[in-house]
Parts: C-alpha cells; structure tokens; sequence
C-alpha cells in the first residue's frame, strides 16, 4: 500500500475540525495567490513585495485547505506563497539570490534543519498496530496501524522543510538592512490595522468568515468563547495566533511612534492605542501579559536593555525541554498564580502541563531523531488507536517528531541572530545599532517564549529571524573591515517578466 506524504508536523487544529470540507471558493484563493504575489512584484518594490506576499497569504488563505500531491507535501496557505515569491524572485527578477548564510553555525543549524528527517525516517519504519482482545480467550484482532515511514517519505519531508526556510533565507538576503527591518515593523502594523475590521466583525457576531468564505470553521468554535463573548479566529489556526499577530502589531506600533517626529507622534500612538484595544477584546491573557511587559520596554528603556532581554527569551526557548527534564520549571507555583488571576485559565494551562509530562515520556522512547510524521508522537489508546492528548506548544511537537536533532536545529536557527546581536552588544555596544532592531528581537523572542505553550511559528516568525540573522550578519562583516553581505536598500521597483 503506498500512503500519501501526510503532515511530518501535526497541527493541533485538525484534531478539531474532523469533517473539513472547504468549498470551491477556498481552492480557487490558492490556486490565484501566486498570480496575486507576481502582481505585488510588477507594482511594489521588492522588499515590500516580499514581505506582503508572505503575510497576506497567512491573514487571509484559508487554513487546513491544500492540495495533496503524491510524494510532495501538501500545498497550503504557507507552502504555496512561500514557493511563489522564490520562483519569481528567481526567475521573474534581476536579483542574483545568494542564500546560503554567511555565519557557519546558520548553516550547520539550516543543513541540520532540513536533514533532521533522514535519520528520524530511517529510525521509523516499523508500522504501529492498535489491537483489540476479543472473545472468552485472548485472541488479539488488528484495529488501526499507524504506517512507518519509508525512503519515499525522505523527499516529501526535506521538500517541506526547505520550503518552511524559504522566508527565512529571502529575508536574510532581501531584507537586512535598515529599510527592510523597518518594512517589516510596517507591515506588521498595517497588517494588524487591516485585520482589526474583520476581527472586530467577529468579536461583535461571532467566529463565522471561516465558514461564510471558505465553508468550513477551521477549529473549536467553544474554545471562541470566553467571557460571555467571542475571541475572533478569521482564518488563522486558532484565536490565539490572531491575539498573537496583534500584540505584534501593537509592539510594532509602538517602535515606529518611538521614532516617528514629536510633532507627528500623538497619530501613531492613537493608533497604537486602538491596536491595544483590539488585543484586549481578543480576550488572550497570553498576549496581553507580552503587550503590558513589553509595550513599556519598547517605548521607553535603551536598546541595550531591550537585546538584552530578547536574549533571556531564546536562551530560555532553547533550554525549556533541558529544563522540564530536570524539573527546574516550577509548574506548581505557575498553575498557582495563574488560579489567582482565572481558575479557568490554570486549569487549562494544567491540562497543557499534564500533556507535555505525557509527550515527554513519550519522546524519550525515542530521543534523538524522535518519532516521525502520521501522529506517530502522539499518546494513543492501545487498543483501538484513538489519541489521548494534543499538543498544543511548538516545542514538544517538534521535540516528539525530530527529536533532540529536530529541537535543536529549529529552535537555535531561531535563537542564533539574538544570540549574534547580543553578542554585538557585548563587544561594542548599541553605537550604529539600527533603531528598528531591538524590537524585532523582541517580537521574535516573545513569538519563541509563546511557541513553548502553542504552535505558533509562522511564515512571519521566519521572515523576522533571517531579517535580524542577515543584519547580524553584516555587523559582523562590518567589525571585520568588510562590506556589508547584505543587498544594498531596494527603493526602485524590479523588473518582473
């Protein structure tokens, strides 16, 4: 029997949302989402073209929805845009692309990443069977099997996780220097205001675009409630990935009114203010927790500090299984002040913690290369195969599908250009430091922290760390007497077909 490539990462929304069926509608937004990025391309310049094909395909793509092609991963609403802008930067520009990152430990951690899944596919071939005992006598009957991976699968996976870097390594090249660390702070903002209208839409009248537009509700529609009203979902994989994207809007709200001219400031800071509203009718304690600690730091203290603290979020990100292992993270003092402010909330942060004590055991059956795609990490009942837990944080699905190997790569890919601008920091300050730059290290450190209790890594997660690793990059390159690596500022349009 030959199976499909199937999702190597599961995503915890499918779980809640058995009987997707997306229309036609839903297909045709995919299968037009490239002729809408050449179209950026042919009228934006290259930066801004960039970054917009890449967030407009995550806010406003249909999730779940893709096409499954044999021995491909399947084609969605992050596949697809990422696959466009590579192909018409490639082949629709004059852009010379130079990829391969400049710092050697990116690249061992990029090679790493992406070959993860050789040895985790070759130490995963055996079948998992669920059986049944039936009858006065012990007579096992076969009820479900979960397939082993196979030599075809190799390709699928390593497809898949080159196309999931391609953000990341655009951005490093396309986007490091100062108009484009800005750009992004930009868009991020823009993008937020623009996903305000139809959020507030759905905080007033319930989660229901998903199912209006594209005919499916992509998720729980009970875990929408809380507080006697709506959190807003739009199409994105749950309302906490929404509440997510606006605290980032808001923070980057606040960096441009930090450098915007005092006579012109109150406009960005109305803005940031309403932004701040919108994240507080999103109804995520999370996320709001990150806009109160960080929105201050962004605003008001020196960059130094700022770095500084991005710093502790991804040493933090990177260690956290090192640190549950050990029994170093004090869930019962967190599960305590979390009953104080929501006996709802502790306990289902108790249910996430009950879960990752599950997984992690789960995980250390198979610790090194972990245990590969088809649900394969997940807890399931022995006897007829159901599962038994979710994974809700990045860490742990990752952790029980790649293990160690898998863990590390991503997460220090991700944690390397903080680490790189701390560094900076130490050896020569925050002289000639870019303004934008401290609050993309945070907004990258905080998606991080937020990846150990959800699933949060984005397109826009990748955009951000390769912008940061490429600008590191080029500090190094400075501190060493050469030019810098990465493109010089893209003001003029490109010439695209």
């Amino acid at each position: 029997m030959v199976f499909s490539p199937g999702p190597i990462l599961p995503r915890p929304e499918a779980a809640f949302a058995k009987d997707v069926m997306p229309n036609p509608i839903a297909y045709l937004m995919l299968l037009i989402w490239p002729f809408v990025c050449l179209a950026l391309f042919r009228n934006l310049p290259l930066q801004r073209a960039l970054i917009w094909s890449i967030l407009g395909g995550y806010l406003f793509l249909p999730p779940l929805a893709e096409f499954n092609l044999p021995l491909v991963p399947g084609l969605d609403k992050v596949s697809i845009p990422n696959l466009s802008v590579l192909l018409i930067i490639w082949l629709g520009t004059q852009e010379k692309l130079q990829l391969w990152p400049a710092s050697r430990l990116a690249g061992l951690l990029v090679l790493g990443l992406v070959f993860s899944a050789v040895p985790t596919v070759l130490t995963n071939g055996d079948p998992i069977l669920f059986q049944s005992i039936r009858g006065f006598e012990p007579i096992l009957f076969p009820v479900d099997t979960l397939p082993g991976l196979s030599i075809r699968d190799i390709g699928s996976v390593l497809i898949g996780q080159v196309l999931m870097l391609v953000p990341f390594l655009l951005a490093r090249q396309f986007l490091a220097d100062e108009k484009g660390l800005r750009e992004l702070l930009l868009a991020f903002m823009v993008g937020g205001v623009i996903y305000s209208v139809p959020s507030l839409f759905e905080i007033r009248f319930s989660p229901q675009l998903n199912t209006l537009i594209y005919g499916f509700f992509q998720h729980s529609f009970e875990q929408m409630m809380r507080n006697g009203g709506f959190r807003p979902i739009v199409f994105l994989p749950h309302a906490l990935w929404l509440a997510l994207f606006m605290c980032i809007a808001l923070l980057s709200a606040v960096a441009l009114a930090r450098q915007t001219p005092v006579i012109d400031r109150w406009k960005m800071l109305l803005l940031a203010g309403y932004l701040a509203v919108v994240l507080l009718l999103c109804k995520s304690l999370a996320s709001l927790a990150y806009a109160l600690l960080l929105v201050p730091m962004v605003l008001l203290t020196p960059a130094r500090w700022q770095i500084r603290l991005a710093v502790v979020f991804a040493i933090v990100a990177v260690i956290y299984p090192m640190l549950r292992n050990a029994g170093l993270v004090p869930l019962d003092a967190i599960l305590a002040q979390a009953d104080a402010i929501s006996a709802d909330r502790a306990q289902s942060l108790g249910y996430r913690f009950m879960n990752e004590e599950q997984l992690l055991a789960r995980a250390a059956e198979k610790p090194w290369f972990g245990w590969g795609g088809w649900g394969r990490n997940l807890i399931r009942d022995a006897t007829n195969g159901n599962i038994l837990s979710i994974p809700d944080g990045r860490w742990i699905i990752v952790f029980g599908t790649f293990g160690w190997l898998g863990y590390l790569c991503e997460m220090g890919l991700l944690a390397l250009p903080i680490i790189l601008v701390g560094l900076h920091l130490y050896r020569r300050g925050d002289a000639g430091l870019s303004p934008w730059l401290a609050p993309l290290l945070l907004i990258l450190g905080i998606t991080m922290m937020d990846m150990l209790l959800n699933a949060t890594l984005t397109p826009l997660t990748w955009l951000t760390a390769g912008a940061i690793l490429g600008h590191a990059e080029g500090l190094a390159a400075a501190r060493k007497g050469r030019n810098r690596i990465d493109a010089p500022a893209l003001n003029a349009k490109r010439t695209v077909f």
